[in-house]
């Protein structure tokens, strides 16, 4: 274990439920880059680089560069294949789309882009990545995936529960960038009691009730990005705030 994924924990330990925004590089913009600041003083644990249509390793490079000079935050990839690995980061969760129906995105990509990992010395922080839910999103698309309903909070377990018996030490939730609706509280209380590894929960979450709710239900990560992307990271402190208090 590395030391970005030991200070994710800590926190975790600390808090109980931590924030992670999401950025996204062909949407990064000064706007953007003038809301890292207030991210970090507001208690933000750690900022995530990555995009289902990430394609130019020039355009993610320069990204995670404009991003360590703002901030002291750690910066960890969250990757859409080999082309989503960049040296200037500092850590990278490491994934596989278990629910994909494609080889491409359970092991070959990951298979590819490996060594770049190695021969960059980033941090792999091994995750297990699931897409749930009903939204048509680009992850579902790009990554194939046989979306878990969240009638079936059990199969979302039985996924979860698989990918930590493999070694896995997280499990993402992902209800999708810009979802109608964020993961359900029930899919996310049945994930966190069933399992000994933290969940990260993602896509859809705009309000700090919302938010509030997903905590209380076990979730021990929070992601944002498509909010802060629209609307600054004026909502994200309400969110962040919620969190705590739950």
């Amino acid at each position: 274990m590395g030391p970005v994924e030991s200070s994710l924990l800590a926190a975790i330990e600390e808090q109980g439920c931590i924030h992670l925004s999401l950025i996204d590089p062909e949407k990064f913009t000064g706007r953007l880059s003038r809301s890292l600041e207030d991210l970090q003083s507001w208690g933000t644990a750690a900022i995530m680089v990555g995009g289902s249509t990430v394609s130019s390793v020039e355009q993610l490079d320069g990204t995670v560069k404009k991003i360590k000079k703002l901030t002291n935050l750690p910066v960890i990839l969250f990757p859409n294949g080999p082309t989503g690995v960049s040296r200037f980061a500092d850590a990278i969760f490491f994934m596989s789309l278990l629910n994909s129906s494609t080889p491409r995105f359970l092991i070959r990509a990951q298979a590819k882009g490996a060594p770049s990992v190695k021969r960059f010395n980033l941090e792999p922080i091994p995750l297990g990545y699931l897409v749930v839910g009903d939204s048509k999103t680009a992850v579902s698309a790009v990554g194939r995936a046989n979306r878990i309903p969240y009638s079936k909070p059990e199969l979302a377990a039985a996924y979860a529960l698989a990918a930590q018996y493999l070694g896995m030490r997280f499990v993402y939730l992902e209800a999708g960038s810009g979802a109608e609706h964020s993961v359900d509280t029930s899919m996310v209380r049945k994930v966190s009691s069933d399992l000994d590894i933290p969940v990260i929960v993602g896509g859809g979450i705009r309000t700090p009730d919302r938010a509030r709710a997903l905590a209380k239900a076990g979730a021990s990560a929070i992601v944002t990005g498509t909010l802060l992307e629209q609307q600054g990271p004026g909502p994200v402190k309400g969110i962040v705030s919620a969190m705590r208090r739950a």
